[in-house]
């Protein structure tokens, strides 16, 4: 994964009260993929910046710590000292580098100056955070209009347009479960599994292969799901999984609620290899071996396959995404069986092997919240009325 990561950082006074904002895009793309700025109290203009780029890289390396990184800022100094060029001569500026380069291995990342106006959607969080802190509140990504400000921005690849709210939630290392503040409207991901096709009665592994489409009982299943959404009226999102019977399941929603689909990768089932379209005890019989090393570890893959482990990195990716995308909203996810599995157990802390011990029917409906904080609230598990 390639990513960009914009930062900034300000200081009324110079120094005097300080913030820092940057956020994470996909290069690919130019999505974003979080936001984030805090208040840092009294400081000079390049502690700000410092701070902004530790965060960024620091939001970047949570989405994914194996991507390569460009920084983006319109601090020369940042640019020309990260990039090796000038010398830091200032111990506080030695030790937030330090920080800085130890984020990511060495290589990973790369530096490049932009002008002010091209570092708008920073630089509005920084002052966001600056103006939140001289009221006595805290910046929160639920009240941000940066994003929906910042304007066109020439140093990201064009990307389709966002919704109008704040299309970032922080990510930040879970707290201890239990009651705490209130956190504000946390992100729904009611999370539906396609319907039937002529594999799933017959129990056989169907992943990224052959793609069937939706059996007459699918298609039946997925307009009583779109019938039973429908009445919630609480979508707000649709977001699939590119495979097509997912998009099938899915474009029957949308129909239904008059909204688009949105497809994302990240959301596609487990590449089962050499046991697509193989029931358990062909598999079995084929690559016992294999077969059985994969049941008890999360690391192990179907030949010419992917683990569980991996299919887990690139569903958290997803999440992250639709999350920022989506702060505060209800977005229906429209996935697989391994993926629904993967967020339910992430949501409750299990451990890998539990995906084996949860039962999900096609076309049956769950529900997971996500908050600010980065605590999760399972809601809903393998719903299933309104097929009955």
């Amino acid at each position: 994964m390639r990513l960009v990561v914009e930062a900034d950082g300000g200081s009324r006074g110079n120094p005097g009260p300080a913030a820092y904002g940057a956020l994470v895009r996909d290069a690919a793309t130019g999505e974003v993929l979080h936001e984030i700025a805090e208040a840092i109290g009294v400081a000079t203009n390049n502690v700000a910046e410092y701070r902004g780029l530790i965060a960024g890289l620091t939001a970047a390396h949570t989405i994914d710590p194996t991507a390569t990184v460009e920084v983006r800022a319109d601090s020369k100094l940042v640019v020309e000292q990260m990039s090796g060029r000038w010398k830091i001569k200032h111990a506080d500026m030695r030790d937030l580098a330090t920080k800085a380069r130890g984020i990511y291995p060495p290589g990973q990342v790369t530096y490049t100056w932009i002008p002010r106006e091209r570092n708008k959607h920073a630089d509005r969080l920084a002052n966001e955070a600056m103006d939140a802190a001289a009221k006595g509140r805290a910046w929160t990504p639920q009240n941000s209009t940066a994003f929906a400000t910042a304007g066109s921005d020439e140093a990201a690849p064009a990307a389709e347009p966002a919704p109008s709210e704040s299309t970032a939630a922080p990510r930040v290392r879970p707290t201890a479960p239990g009651w705490g503040p209130d956190l504000g409207r946390p992100t729904t991901l009611v999370l539906l599994r396609h319907g039937e096709t002529a594999l799933t009665p017959q129990k056989r592994f169907s992943g990224t292969g052959a793609d069937p489409d939706l059996s007459e009982r699918g298609r039946w299943q997925a307009a009583r799901a779109a019938e039973a959404l429908a009445e919630r009226g609480t979508i707000e999102a649709i977001v699939s999984s590119p495979l097509g019977r997912c998009r099938q399941t899915a474009e029957a929603v949308a129909q239904r609620l008059g909204l688009k689909v949105r497809e994302e990768p990240g959301f596609r089932e487990t590449d089962f290899g050499a046991w697509e379209g193989l029931t358990f005890a062909e598999a079995r019989e084929r690559t016992p071996d294999a077969l059985d090393a994969w049941l008890t570890s999360a690391d192990a893959a179907p030949p010419g396959g992917e683990s569980f482990t991996e299919v887990a990195r690139r569903v958290e990716v997803a999440r992250d995404k639709t999350i920022a995308r989506y702060a505060g909203r209800t977005v229906l996810v429209v996935t697989h069986v391994t993926p629904i599995k993967t967020l339910v157990r992430i949501a409750l802390g299990a451990p890998a092997e539990s995906m084996f011990r949860m039962e999900l029917s096609a076309a049956a409906i769950s529900a997971v919240q996500w908050w600010s904080d980065g605590n999760a609230s399972l809601r809903v598990f393998n719903e299933t009325a309104h097929l009955r």
